[in-house]
């Protein structure tokens, strides 16, 4: 099907232009003025035209941390990979990498193959996947190099979480060393699990319950801790190094400190914490709805998060979605804040806040909006080329998406298979108007147009060492 885009700005990373911008299949021909023409002066053959004047041509965005169906504290994380990709689709993302997971004791590939039973023949857009390893050993270390070939190429440890995903340093520098040779790339989870595991308890024990808590007790400076502590164990490995879902200015202050030494620290930012803050988890219980890990910061930690994407010290925003009903999952947390599964939606909403805090808001360019949305994940997760680019040769996963376009977020109307938005009520400027996957149509007027199964799991190139 040739489908012809007339009308709108293209905006891409490297700038902005009005073209139109001509799909043929699945992959996008061409980009420039009057491709409504053709070379001999006559019209060119298209099974449709999208009118999109006065609209924003950009690159389908790319979320590069997602938790769907995610086994947690005695339950699973609500969406599937056909409710959580078809959620995504509706906010703009037309590419989704989630983590695989590694059970303690078993293998590598078994953890795998569980999640592509998961997501084959049910995502709605195209997924990739990252491996939680939550155990290393000679054998998966072995097994690393194998998944690289296979386009799995990076390896999420935990300096949290005790018992369950917890890796001491010797483990994660043996893993770091394994990716210099397989040019893998090691994730980290940073914060001083052990150690919030003693103040937690104590919190507890002075009948501190309330979920409210939990964002207390993870103190900002345990998250800068282990920032560094693994950003030097990286070091020392000679690898990159990616911090997941950074919080802290603490955490931030030591990737900035690397950056500047010439160190190949990365590191990812989420929503939740450029727009919701420790003040939303002080209603009782209600709090719950906002437990993640790390958790909400004081409000003062945004504004150098804000300067983080700006300099490039944060080259990506990512969500960490992983939805838990309130009326019911997150109950499991009553009287003791421990046990509130960690996680918050967010796959559906990542574009339009950051197109409403970052470019209306005057923080950010829309081209610098692109870039952490689509462009920087493609190109530092081995997908560069393909996707993060409205551009002839690339996929054609495109959103035309309307600048002025004011909405409500909502539980009430969000697509995520979630009771609760950690959002509602606030109002956004932008919003996607007609969403393309590699070609197709998948939402348009507000309606989902694709179809469960069209998703395909996506290959990736190992980048190497400076994600470039």
């Amino acid at each position: 099907m040739r489908i012809l885009i007339s009308g709108g700005t293209v905006v891409n990373a490297g700038g902005s232009v009005e073209a139109d911008v001509l799909i043929d299949g699945e992959t996008v021909s061409a980009v420039g003025r009057g491709l409504s023409r053709g070379a001999g002066g006559g019209s060119v053959q298209v099974d449709r035209t999208i009118d999109a004047s006065g609209k924003l041509v950009i690159p389908g965005a790319i979320d590069v941390h997602t938790h769907m169906e995610l086994p947690f504290g005695g339950t699973f994380a609500k969406d599937t990979f056909e409710t959580g990709t078809r959620a995504a689709a509706f906010g703009g993302t037309t590419t989704i990498i989630d983590f695989a997971v590694q059970t303690r004791g078993r293998s590598l590939r078994e953890g795998l193959d569980a999640w592509h039973a998961k997501a084959q023949g049910n995502a709605v857009v195209d997924y990739g996947f990252h491996m939680i390893m939550s155990d290393v050993t000679d054998e998966s270390l072995v097994e690393m190099d194998q998944l690289v070939a296979e386009g799995v190429t990076d390896f999420k440890l935990f300096t949290a979480y005790p018992g369950v995903f917890y890796s001491d340093d010797g483990a994660i520098f043996r893993a770091m060393q394994r990716t210099a040779t397989n040019d893998g790339l090691i994730m980290m989870h940073a914060e001083n699990g052990m150690a919030i595991d003693v103040v937690a308890a104590q919190a507890v024990e002075a009948g501190n319950t309330d979920p409210y808590y939990h964002g207390v007790v993870r103190y900002p400076i345990f998250e800068g801790e282990a920032t560094n502590r693994v950003i030097r164990l990286a070091e020392a490995a000679g690898v990159p190094v990616y911090i997941v879902h950074l919080s802290a200015r603490d955490a931030l202050d030591a990737v900035r400190g690397a950056r500047d030494r010439g160190v190949n620290a990365f590191a990812e930012t989420c929503p939740q914490y450029l727009f919701l803050s420790l003040e939303d988890m002080g209603n009782g219980f209600e709090g719950a709805k906002f437990v993640c890990s790390p958790p909400l910061r004081t409000a003062d930690h945004q504004p150098e998060l804000w300067s983080g994407l700006v300099k490039d010290d944060l080259q990506l925003v990512a969500t960490d979605h992983c939805p838990f009903d309130f009326h019911d999952q997150k109950q499991l947390g009553q009287g003791d804040f421990r046990k509130v599964p960690n996680g918050l939606p967010g796959v559906e909403d990542r574009v339009d806040l950051m197109h409403d805090g970052g470019v209306v808001g005057g923080r950010i360019s829309r081209e610098r909006w692109v870039e952490i949305i689509a462009a920087a994940p493609a190109r530092m997760f081995g997908l560069e080329g393909v996707k993060g680019v409205v551009a002839a040769g690339a996929d054609a996963d495109i959103v035309i998406y309307d600048p002025e376009r004011r909405h409500t977020i909502s539980a009430s109307t969000h697509h995520m298979n979630v009771d609760y938005s950690c959002y509602e009520g606030r109002q956004v400027v932008g919003g996607s108007d007609v969403v393309l996957s590699r070609g197709k149509v998948v939402v348009e007027n507000g309606q989902f147009t694709g179809a469960r199964g069209d998703g395909r799991f996506l290959k990736r190139r190992a980048v190497g060492p400076t994600l470039a």
